[in-house]
């Protein structure tokens, strides 16, 4: 299987990578969809992680979230991270789609990332929509023993990090030239995905129909393996390196 997916990608013309909880986990970073993760015990997803939720409680919503984000941010790239850097670097890639908000595509050395389901670089305040840079707001938010919810220095409003919650649109821009990189796609790699979250799981189906290959590379089962040209089981930190010290020594 290693050695079809090698194949693929060398044959390609222009490659994307599709990533999603699954990369990252290797990193210490649990899919926080899954009730495995523990965010969800006890917790009312719309209540605690809707912009509706988040605009009427925001305490709820640092409550919920500071586990896991206390995860990212001491969260370090795997080799699944940097093998696509490499593939990257190697002119084999040319866009990293990714679900996960924790900037660790880019921490890994991934230029051309488009982060649709946003990130923690920066957050925005919900009354006055000032943006300021997260970095120096979530070091005094993980300071505090207390939680407190981070204000807007102008106005005092909420501060919420542009992460995508429920009931709030994708970053359009970001989006579209996701949008973009498919239709150029002749393969598309995905790992570590479900692809049960729309309207991204529909990228592998879309490079699929216009003629492109599609690689799926994941622990366990999706709901889209019966459309892939490959599908290999396993932990996607071996897989990929595999995949690229075969693709770089050649």
């Amino acid at each position: 299987m290693i050695d079809q997916a090698v194949e693929l990608i060398r044959k390609s013309s222009y490659s994307i990578a599709l990533t999603g909880a699954g990369i990252s986990t290797p990193s210490g970073i649990p899919d926080f969809r899954s009730h495995e993760s523990g965010l969800w015990n006890n917790a009312d997803a719309m209540q605690v992680a809707s912009l509706s939720g988040f605009r009427y409680n925001p305490l709820g919503f640092y409550t919920w979230i500071r586990p896991f984000a206390d995860l990212i941010k001491n969260a370090l790239p795997n080799p699944a991270h940097f093998a696509l850097a490499t593939l990257e670097d190697l002119g084999m890639l040319q866009a990293v789609i990714t679900q996960n908000i924790d900037m660790l595509h880019v921490d890994a050395g991934n230029r051309n990332v488009y982060e649709v389901h946003g990130h923690l670089r920066q957050m925005t305040c919900i009354n006055c929509f000032k943006e300021y840079d997260s970095e120096p707001i979530l070091k005094k938010f993980f300071e505090n023993k207390e939680i407190e919810v981070p204000r807007c220095p102008a106005c005092g409003g909420a501060l919420k990090p542009n992460v995508i919650l429920f009931g709030e649109q994708l970053p359009m821009q970001v989006f579209i030239k996701a949008q973009q990189a498919v239709r150029h796609a002749d393969l598309v790699l995905v790992a570590g995905s479900s692809l049960e979250v729309h309207p991204v799981a529909d990228f592998p189906v879309q490079v699929r129909r216009q003629g492109g290959r599609v690689i799926i590379v994941n622990n366990e089962r999706t709901v889209q393996d019966d459309i892939a040209n490959v599908v290999i089981r396993g932990d996607v930190a071996e897989i990929l390196p595999a995949i690229v010290d075969k693709l770089a020594s050649e």
